[in-house]
């Protein structure tokens, strides 16, 4: 399901490399750049396609809201039943963008952590050993131990990350359930569905806003902290690893989340025409509990790792410099 779209990203990525490299120094990470931009030129049809899926998912619970009949609500499941699918198709089109533009990211932290080091070297903080150049101590080598560390370390944050997205989207929808069970209780005839009664839809929008701005800001604190953590603490080599971990990994759960969230939804929605007993049968249950894990998987969790990784990727940038002359390793001899 993920393979072809991976293998997609990194197959642009080299033919990219190569066509630009006998360009001059600079032009091959500039050619991926190209790329990643060469797949948003059409983001025009990658919006208007992702807007598909919420209005065909909305038209379909307006319809029901409205009474408008089960033949109605039948051709807007069906309807919506596409717009998952498109909306997976498109998110898959941001994501080997994404993909692309760390890459290039990744080259633009190592471009800074060189112009580091040559000025600590022409300043005379630091010396080389004989035979070793910035070059040599840029380079990302998998058999160094802190490179290693630091790419454990950033395959597990998209994980990480992306746990605390679909654990705080389950306690938001706890306490929506909370105020709607209150309102029923509380506000006469709202149960029976009394003429005139309306329910208190902006305590709603408030507990949604409110919650959603609430539960992000851990994951995003500890998304940007560790970053900071690996830096100082193991140097811009373990910080490399940790950015290059943190990439191939982010991409892998970013296409499986957004490709398993719309298959989940589609699962119900096929389920609830009739087939494998319908709505009411064990299988029906099983398709709910899966599309309650698949909406904060496509919507939420999804989406956000690509904005992750690309964070990450800036703040290693912008820190660069300080990591390189202060970090714990490094004043350790290590």
């Amino acid at each position: 399901m993920f393979f072809p779209p991976l293998l997609g990203i990194g197959v642009a990525a080299v033919i990219a490399y190569y066509l630009c490299n006998p360009l001059g120094q600079g032009y091959a990470v500039y050619g991926i750049g190209m790329a990643a931009i060469g797949m948003l030129s059409i983001v025009g049809l990658i919006i208007s396609s992702d807007a598909y899926g919420p209005i065909v998912d909305n038209a379909r619970g307006i319809a029901e809201q409205a009474g408008l009949g089960d033949e109605v609500i039948r051709i807007t499941d069906e309807l919506d039943a596409a717009g998952n699918t498109a909306k997976a198709i498109t998110k898959g089109f941001a994501i080997g963008a994404a993909g692309l533009t760390v890459i290039a990211l990744l080259a633009t932290f190592q471009a800074e952590v060189a112009l580091a080091l040559e000025d600590l070297v022409a300043n005379g903080l630091i010396t080389l050993a004989t035979g070793e150049t910035v070059e040599s101590l840029v380079a990302l080598n998998l058999m160094e131990p802190k490179v290693l560390l630091g790419t454990f370390i950033g395959i597990a944050m998209p994980a990480l990350f992306s746990a605390m997205l679909m654990l705080g989207v389950g306690r938001n929808a706890e306490r929506m359930i909370k105020e709607v069970r209150r309102q029923f209780k509380e506000i006469p005839g709202l149960k029976e569905g009394k003429e005139g009664v309306k329910p208190d839809y902006a305590r709603c929008v408030d507990i949604a806003t409110t919650g959603a701005l609430r539960e992000l800001l851990p994951a995003s604190t500890v998304t940007i902290g560790v970053t900071l953590a690996v830096g100082f603490i193991g140097g811009f080599q373990a910080l490399g690893g940790f950015l290059a971990g943190s990439i191939f990994s982010g991409l892998l759960l970013a296409l499986l989340m957004s490709n398993a969230g719309g298959l989940w939804d589609n699962a119900k929605k096929y389920i609830e025409t009739g087939v494998h007993g319908g709505k009411g049968s064990n299988a029906h249950k099983a398709a709910v509990v899966g599309d309650t894990v698949g909406d904060p998987f496509k919507d939420t969790a999804g989406p956000s790792i690509n904005t992750m990784i690309t964070v990450m990727s800036l703040v290693a940038s912008l820190f660069a410099a300080l990591i390189v002359q202060y970090n714990l390793f490094g004043m350790l001899g290590l």
